[in-house]
C-alpha cells in the first residue's frame, strides 16, 4: 500500500486577494440607485421617469459617438456613463425640460469625463459638472420646484417637462392650482426655512414627502442605499461619514449661536441633496483622496462648506459647489496627508 506524501506550498509575500473590479463596483451602484429612482418617479410621476430616460440615453449616446469619433475602446460596459446620466437626473427639478436634460447630459460627459481622459481621469464630478452648466445656463428652470405626490401624476407630464427650445416656459403655479395643489406646497424645505423660517419635519424628509429634487428627497431611503453599499466595500464609508458629521456640527454651532435664525442639525442633514451627495457622489473614487487622513478632511470641507453656502450664500443649496471645491482640492489633501514611509528619517535641515 503506497502512502502519499503531503505537499506543502511555500509563498513570498504579500499575500494579495483581488478585490472587486470597477464593473463590478459600479454596477452595484446602479442597483443601488434603483430604488431612489422608484422613489423619485413614486413621489413625481411620469416626468421624472421620462428625465431619468432622455439623460442616461444622452450621456450613453454622448460617450459612444466621442469613441467612435476618437477611435478609443468603447467604455459603455463599465456603467460610469450610466450612472453618470442617473445621478444627473436625480439633482434636477421633477419638471426640468428634457431638452435641458439631454444638454446636461451632453455636457456632463464630454466636459465633465471626456475632455480630462475618461473614466479615471475626471478631476470633477461629471454628474455635478452637467448640473453645474445648467444651473448658470437655465437659472430659472432649475429653481422651479413641483409639489410632491401631485394628483394624475402617472398620467399626465409636468407641463415645463415638454418645453420646447426658445419658447416660454409653462406657469407652472397655474398647473398647480389646475390640478388642485397649493402653489406654496412646491416650495422645497431649504427654500421655506431660509425665506420663511419655517423648518419642515423631519419624518416628511427622511420619507421624501416634500417638493426638491427628483431624487434628492428620500433622505431614509438613500442613507439605506448608501449603507448597502458601504456594507458590500463598494464605498469608502469615512467619506460619508466625515460629511454628514460635519455638516452636523456647523449646523449645531450656528443653531446653538441663534436658534430663530438657523436650522438645526437633523434639519440639515435630511434636508436638500447632502445625503444624496455624501454617499453617492463625494465618494467617487477619483475625485476623492487616497490617504487615510484625506478622507476624513475631505468630507469635512465638503460638509463645513455646503452648512456655508446654505447659510450665508445666495443659493438655498450648497452640496454641488461644495463637492466641486472639494474635488478641486483633493490632489492639495492628498499630498499634504501623505503618511511617512516606514523606516524613513524625518529631514531635518542642515547648515
Amino acid at each position: 500500500m503506497s502512502q502519499v506524501t503531503p505537499r506543502i506550498e511555500l509563498r513570498t509575500s504579500p499575500h494579495l486577494h483581488e478585490g472587486p473590479s470597477v464593473d463590478q463596483i459600479m454596477r452595484n451602484v446602479v442597483w443601488a440607485l434603483l430604488p431612489i429612482c422608484g422613489m423619485a418617479v413614486y413621489t413625481f410621476g411620469v416626468s421624472v421617469l421620462v428625465l431619468v430616460l432622455v439623460v442616461v440615453a444622452t450621456c450613453l449616446l454622448t460617450e459612444y459617438a466621442f469613441s467612435v469619433f476618437s477611435g478609443a475602446q468603447q467604455t459603455l460596459g463599465d456603467y460610469s456613463a450610466l450612472i453618470t446620466g442617473v445621478l444627473l437626473a436625480l439633482t434636477l427639478p421633477p419638471g426640468f425640460p428634457l431638452w435641458m436634460g439631454a444638454v446636461a447630459g451632453f455636457v456632463a460627459i464630454a466636459l465633465g469625463k471626456v475632455l480630462f481622459g475618461g473614466l479615471g481621469c475626471n478631476v470633477f464630478n461629471p454628474a455635478l459638472v452637467g448640473r453645474a452648466f445648467v444651473q448658470a445656463a437655465f437659472p430659472v428652470a432649475i429653481t422651479t420646484w413641483t409639489p410632491a405626490l401631485a394628483p394624475g401624476r402617472f398620467l399626465e407630464f409636468i407641463p415645463s417637462s415638454l418645453a420646447v427650445p426658445l419658447s416660454q416656459a409653462p406657469d407652472v403655479a397655474q398647473w398647480s392650482k389646475q390640478v388642485s395643489v397649493d402653489a406654496f406646497s412646491g416650495a422645497t424645505p431649504l427654500a421655506l426655512q431660509k425665506f420663511e423660517s419655517i423648518v419642515s419635519d423631519p419624518l416628511s424628509l427622511a420619507l421624501g414627502l416634500v417638493p426638491g429634487s427628483a431624487g434628492e428627497t428620500s433622505a431614509g431611503l438613500i442613507l439605506i442605499c448608501g449603507l448597502y453599499l458601504a456594507l458590500r466595500r463598494m464605498l469608502n464609508w469615512r467619506i460619508p461619514v466625515a460629511v454628514l458629521l460635519s455638516a452636523a456640527v456647523t449646523a449645531a454651532a450656528f443653531h446653538w449661536f441663534d436658534p430663530g435664525r438657523y436650522p438645526d442639525a437633523v434639519f440639515v442633514v435630511l434636508s436638500g441633496g447632502l445625503m444624496l451627495g455624501a454617499w453617492f457622489m463625494a465618494t467617487d473614487m477619483v475625485g476623492s483622496p487616497v490617504t487615510p487622513a484625506g478622507v476624513w478632511i475631505f468630507g469635512a470641507l465638503i460638509g463645513f462648506l455646503t452648512v456655508i453656502i446654505r447659510l450665508f450664500g445666495g443659493l438655498t443649496e450648497g452640496v454641488m459647489y461644495a463637492i466641486l471645491l472639494a474635488n478641486a482640492a483633493s490632489p492639495l489633501i492628498d499630498a499634504i496627508t501623505q503618511p511617512r514611509v516606514y523606516g524613513e528619517r524625518k529631514r531635518t535641515n542642515r547648515r
